[in-house]
């Protein structure tokens, strides 16, 4: 990898591009869920095919994910990167022009495509434009910070644009997003792929893959209305696990696979994905259930409900921007992810305390401000993790693989604790707002419970020499330049 051909302060600016494109992704997970009601007055549609507008973009984003990320190495970062920018700008703008809810469910579908597409591309760029070290913390600070404010910048601005401008305006705004952004790409991105002269594509893991996490998003998405125990349910976890494991003898076998399955020998990289996914299955029931209780409990409009959660996102976005990296640079990913994870833990287990006739300050307030300074210890290090030891010919892999994880995570999660909340709800036979908090905390005591898995998983995992390591590294970094021939010396078994 060269670095002579971006300008220092070119490749900070285009840090900032490359966040700009991961806001409206992470936007557009929740920025339409407060125009649900509206379009399906405009539509006439039912609460299925509702559903099927925010499940839509979900499956598809979740669903190839790995593709995406492997296509950013193979065929280049940048060049994928604005392909998935195109086609997102343009779902979006057709998106509001739908004439039906099939037509705006298959945008959503398109939309999905080219998340899946720019998202690891992005994250690759920073992996192989940043030096290991305190340069590459930094960058993912500034990464981790834009994903932890915009599922709740969604939800505010999904208000405000339903209610000021009209449900099409949730789609349109990224279309201006886009466009500023491919004008930049050029002058701010140096367009770096693997040298590989005989490239061969492999087809079948691709299909097999693509295939598996879709029908595992679709399964997870469904099992709450069919029952975990229904046939359906069994039947179509059974056809995940078999196109998993076909999957896993095709890579095997191919000498050029989709996935070079000894990426998972590097520690770091397996557990900061499997912290991943634990945090993707605390962050999305948590803004779930806390917009529901916020409405449906304590009886805010949905603006409000968008403007209460922006404190704990303040506080996400500084901590993540600024105690994130510097303490991952002086401690170490380990002990800084597992601080994040404890934070968290106690601040969904505050949330699980809350009652029905509580307050914002006692009972969202205090608990989110905790939840939220767990969250900005998180995301770094996590992001961090996940590109240690990685050889920057398989960054697009990896971030794959990282956005992966958190994503079925994100469903697993919400399916399951959905599960807990609903079947605690059907013990009564109204809901009143004390059933309502019933439901919704033992979701929250259940989120914490998992946190302490993921507190678990980090600390057993991931090794504390090699966060060690990479703190050594940073410290050479900031008295010697790194170059190709030195960099990403950390332990990888």
């Amino acid at each position: 990898m060269t670095f002579e051909n971006v300008h220092e302060r070119r490749r900070w600016y285009g840090l900032i591009l490359l966040c700009a494109a991961q806001f409206i992704v992470v936007l557009d997970g929740s920025v339409i869920n407060v125009a649900m009601p509206t379009i399906g007055q405009a539509f006439g549609a039912d609460q299925q095919a509702l559903t099927w507008v925010v499940s839509a973009y979900v499956l598809a984003f979740g669903g190839f994910l790995l593709l995406g990320g492997r296509l950013a190495d193979l065929l280049g970062r940048r060049r994928m990167f604005v392909v998935g920018l195109v086609l997102f700008g343009v779902a979006s703008l057709v998106g509001g022009f739908a004439g039906s809810i099939e037509v705006l469910i298959a945008t959503r579908v398109a939309q999905g495509l080219g998340a899946a597409i720019l998202s690891p591309a992005a994250m690759s760029i920073i992996s192989v434009t940043f030096h290991d070290g305190i340069e590459r913390n930094k960058a993912y600070a500034a990464w981790g910070a834009v994903g932890g404010a915009g599922g709740a910048a969604g939800v505010v601005l999904g208000g405000v644009l339903t209610q000021y401008a009209g449900w099409q305006w949730v789609l349109w705004i990224n279309v201006p997003i886009v466009a500023g952004c491919l004008l930049l790409v050029v002058p701010l991105l140096a367009e770096r792929r693997t040298d590989i002269s005989d490239r061969v594509f492999d087809f079948a893991g691709a299909t097999t893959v693509t295939a598996a996490l879709t029908l595992l998003v679709y399964t997870l998405i469904e099992a709450p209305a069919w029952g975990w125990g229904s046939i359906r349910t069994i039947g179509s976890g059974a056809g995940v696990v078999v196109l998993f494991a076909a999957f896993v003898i095709v890579e095997r076998r191919s000498r050029e696979p989709l996935v070079d399955l000894t990426i998972f020998r590097i520690r770091s990289l397996t557990g900061a994905n499997l912290a991943g996914a634990v945090a993707g299955g605390l962050v999305v029931p948590m803004f779930f259930f806390l917009s529901l209780y916020l409405q449906n409990v304590l009886r805010y409009d949905a603006i409000t409900t968008g403007l209460c959660l922006v404190p704990m996102c303040v506080v996400t976005f500084g901590i993540s921007l600024t105690l994130g990296s510097a303490l991952v640079t002086k401690w170490g990913y380990q002990p800084v992810l597992a601080t994040g994870m404890a934070l968290l833990g106690v601040g969904l287990a505050w949330f699980g305390r809350a009652a029905s006739d509580g307050s914002f300050a006692v009972d969202v307030l205090a608990p989110g401000l905790v939840a939220g300074a767990g969250l900005g210890l998180v995301f770094t290090p996590l992001f961090v993790a996940a590109a240690t030891g990685v050889d920057w010919h398989r960054a697009g892999l990896a971030s794959g693989l990282i956005n992966t994880s958190q994503q079925i995570g994100g469903a697993l999660g919400l399916a399951v604790l959905s599960s807990v909340t609903f079947a605690r709800l059907d013990q009564g036979n109204v809901a009143t707002a004390e059933t309502l908090t019933d439901g919704y905390t033992a979701a929250f005591n259940g989120a914490a419970v998992v946190a302490g898995i993921g507190l678990l998983v980090t600390v057993t995992v991931i090794r504390a020499r090699d966060s060690r390591a990479h703190v050594e590294l940073t410290r050479r970094s900031r008295t010697t330049i790194p170059t190709p021939a030195t960099k990403s010396r950390e332990p990888v078994s």
